[in-house]
C-alpha cells in the first residue's frame, strides 16, 4: 500500500469493480481499490429467485427506446431526470459490457437477449442470470480488474473522508486485523460500498455488509432520499430475498405460537384471495402502500404474527388451503402463468423443482432442504432507494467525492427490479470517464488524528443489536411518528458523546467501533429524512405512516428528501433533460464534461 494515488475506490463489488476497470481503460492507472473484505459486500453475496438485471429491451418486436426507458425511471418520483436519462442511455452500453466479459445472460440462437417484465416495468426489459447474477458480475469485473494488475486493498475500514473544505485530499482507514490507522493522500475518491446495511435487525442485506453512508455524512455532503427503502418477505436463517417463484409455486404461510401450534394465517384472514396474493407477491415483492389491500397485505399479515411472538415460516412440502380443490380456483392470471410453465400439478417444491431448480439448490448449499423442511420468514429491508446526492457525473457537492451504485442516492421513491444493477454500472462509468477527462489535479496533504477510543468493557455488539432492533420497531415499513422522534433524540446524543461513552478492550476492535459509529451517523440522518417525508407528504412508497393506505393515486413524487447531517428539507426534482441530438454538432464536440 501506497500513502499517494492518483484515484481510491472504496468497495469490491459490481460498482467498484467497474469503476477501477474503467478508470485504467481511460488512462488513470494509478488507482487501487480498498475494501475491508474483498469477499464482502451485496454484490457477491445476495439474490433471489433469478436476480433481475434492467436494461433497455433487445428483443423481440415490442418497441422501446433511450426516452421510453429514463420516462419509467423518472415516473418512479423523486428521481433527477439527468439520472434517469444517463441510466437509460448507457444500459445496453454497461449490459455489452458485461455480456463481453463474460456474465452468462440468456440468448437464442439468434443473438436476442430475452427479456420479461419485473416489477414497476411496463416493458419486458429485464434479464437473469438466476439467482446469482450480482455474484457473477462481480467475479467477471474482479477477473478483469486481477488482469490489469490494479491494487486491492484489504483489510482496510476507511473511517474518515479528508478533505479541504471544498475538495478531496485523501482518507484515513483503519485495519480490520491490528487497528492501526493510516492516511492516504488522492485527488478522487469513489464510494461504491453500497447502501446502509447495517442499520436493521430485520434485513436481508448479507450478514458481511454493512455500508459506509456515514463516510459521506461526516465529510459534509448531503443525502437524497434516505427514507426511500424497499422491504420485502425474506428467509432470515439464511438471508434471501423470496421473490418470483419462489411465491408463484404458492407455497404455505404458516405461523407458529409458543406452545408449537400451527396456522394457515393467510387463508384464515383471506380465504381463497390468498391465493391469487401470493401468486401476486411474486410480482410485486416489495411492500408497496398502494397495494396493501392486495398483494402487500401478506407484509402486513407476517410482521403481525411477528409481533405477536408467533415464528412464520413458508412451507413448499404441503399445498396451502384452497388448493385442494384443484388449480381452477386460482386467478385466471397465475393459471395460466402455472400452465405455461407446465407446473399445474403436485406441491409447491414439485412446482419450484419444475420452473427454477436453482432456487432450490441454493438454499441445500446452504443447509437448508426445502423438500422437508419450513424456511422462516420476516419482512426484511432490502435496499434503499436513496443515499448520497451525486450530480450528472456522480460527483457529490465536495470536488473529488463521488459514489456510485447503491450508496449513490439516484434511485427515487419506485424502481423497476434490476435498475439498480444497470445503476452500479452507469454511476462508475460515469464517474470515471469525469475523473479521466479531468485530469491531474494536485491536492495538499491531507492531516488526520484518530481520536482516542475509551478502553473498558468491549460493548459495541450490545449497542449495535439494540439500535437495529429500534429501527426495526419504529422506523421500517410501518412507521411510528413517535418512536421515530423519540429514537432519533438518543440516537444523536449517542453520536455525540460516541467517543466518550463507546468501550474497547483493545487496538484490534477499533475498525467495529468505527463501524458503529457509521451506522449510528447513518441512522441519524435516516430517521431525519423519514420524519421530514412523514410530515410533508405522510404515507407513500414503501413507508406506512399512521397504518394510513398511500392516497396519491399513483402521482410521481416531484419532490426529494435533502438531508445534511441531521437537518432535512423537501427540495423539486430536476426535470427530465433536453440535451442536443442534432449529429453533426455531436460529431465535433470533443467531449460531454461541463
Amino acid at each position: 500500500m501506497k500513502n499517494r494515488y492518483h484515484t481510491l475506490i472504496i468497495g469490491t463489488g459490481c460498482a467498484g469493480f467497474n469503476a477501477a476497470d474503467k478508470l485504467y481503460d481511460l488512462g488513470i492507472a494509478d488507482i487501487a481499490i480498498i475494501t475491508e473484505g474483498r469477499l464482502m459486500g451485496t454484490s457477491r453475496n445476495t439474490g433471489s429467485d433469478k436476480q433481475t438485471y434492467y436494461k433497455l429491451s433487445l428483443c423481440g418486436s415490442e418497441g422501446d427506446s433511450v426516452r421510453e426507458m429514463a420516462a419509467t425511471l423518472y415516473s418512479g418520483g423523486g428521481v433527477m431526470g439527468e439520472h434517469a436519462l444517463c441510466e437509460a442511455a448507457y444500459s445496453t452500453r454497461c449490459f455489452m459490457r458485461l455480456v463481453e466479459l463474460g456474465v452468462p445472460f440468456p440468448t437464442n440462437e439468434y443473438g436476442e437477449y430475452a427479456g420479461y417484465k419485473t416489477d414497476h416495468d411496463p416493458r419486458s426489459r429485464a434479464t437473469s442470470c438466476g439467482p446469482l447474477t450480482s455474484k457473477y458480475m462481480t467475479e467477471a469485473l474482479e477477473k478483469s480488474v486481477t488482469k490489469k494488475g490494479i491494487e486491492i486493498i484489504d483489510h482496510q475500514r476507511v473511517i474518515r473522508i479528508l478533505h479541504d473544505g471544498e475538495a478531496v485530499t485523501g482518507l484515513a482507514c483503519v485495519s480490520t486485523e491490528t487497528g492501526e490507522c493510516s492516511i492516504i493522500s488522492c485527488q478522487n475518491i469513489i464510494l461504491c460500498t453500497g447502501g446502509p446495511a447495517g442499520i436493521y435487525m430485520n434485513t436481508v442485506y448479507p450478514e458481511s455488509q454493512h455500508g459506509a453512508t456515514g463516510l459521506a455524512i461526516e465529510a459534509g455532503v448531503s443525502l437524497s432520499n434516505m427514507e426511500e427503502w424497499q422491504y420485502g418477505i425474506a428467509s432470515t436463517q439464511f438471508r434471501w430475498n423470496l421473490s418470483g417463484t419462489y411465491q408463484q409455486v404458492l407455497p404455505r404461510y404458516v405461523s407458529v405460537d409458543k406452545e408449537g401450534n400451527e396456522r394457515e394465517f393467510l387463508y384464515d384472514a383471506l380465504e381463497d384471495a390468498s391465493l391469487g396474493r401470493i401468486f401476486l407477491k411474486g410480482y410485486q415483492w416489495p411492500f408497496d402502500t398502494r397495494k396493501v389491500d392486495g398483494s402487500s397485505r401478506i407484509d402486513l399479515l407476517v410482521a403481525a404474527q411477528i409481533k405477536q411472538g408467533n415464528r412464520v415460516f413458508l412451507d413448499y412440502t404441503r399445498n396451502p388451503k384452497g388448493l385442494e380443490r384443484g388449480f381452477s380456483v386460482l386467478p385466471a392470471e397465475a393459471y395460466a402463468y402455472l400452465e405455461r410453465s407446465d407446473a399445474l400439478f403436485g406441491t409447491p417444491i414439485d412446482r419450484l423443482a419444475k420452473m427454477n431448480r436453482g432456487a432450490i439448490e441454493l438454499y441445500a448449499a446452504h443447509g437448508i432442504d426445502l423438500y422437508s423442511e419450513p424456511l422462516e420468514i420476516a419482512v426484511c429491508a432490502q435496499h434503499c432507494n436513496g443515499g448520497v446526492t451525486v450530480d450528472q457525473n456522480w460527483q457529490t457537492e465536495l470536488a473529488g467525492l463521488y459514489a456510485a451504485g447503491e450508496a449513490a442516492g439516484t434511485f427515487g421513491v419506485y424502481r423497476p427490479g434490476g435498475s439498480a444493477l444497470n445503476s452500479t454500472q452507469v454511476g462508475s462509468l460515469r464517474a470515471a470517464e469525469h475523473i479521466a477527462a479531468l485530469g491531474d489535479h494536485p491536492r495538499p496533504e491531507p492531516a488526520y488524528t484518530l481520536p482516542p477510543l475509551c478502553r473498558g468493557d468491549y460493548r459495541v455488539p450490545a449497542i449495535r443489536s439494540r439500535f437495529q432492533a429500534e429501527m426495526s420497531r419504529v422506523a421500517d415499513f410501518d412507521r411510528s411518528m413517535d418512536g421515530m422522534k423519540r429514537l432519533l433524540v438518543e440516537v444523536s446524543r449517542l453520536c455525540e458523546d460516541f467517543f466518550d461513552t463507546v468501550t474497547i478492550e483493545n487496538e484490534t476492535q477499533t475498525a467495529e467501533a468505527f463501524k458503529l459509529y457509521d451506522m449510528l451517523v447513518t441512522q441519524r440522518s435516516v430517521l431525519s429524512a423519514m420524519i421530514c417525508s412523514a410530515e410533508a407528504i405522510g404515507t407513500h412508497g414503501s413507508a406506512l405512516v399512521g397504518c394510513t393506505p398511500d392516497q396519491s393515486g399513483g402521482i410521481p413524487r416531484s419532490t426529494r428528501t435533502v438531508t445534511v447531517g441531521n437537518h432535512s428539507e423537501q427540495k423539486p426534482v430536476s426535470p427530465m433533460p433536453s440535451p442536443e441530438l442534432w449529429f453533426e454538432t455531436l460529431l465535433a464536440r470533443k467531449s460531454y464534461v461541463v
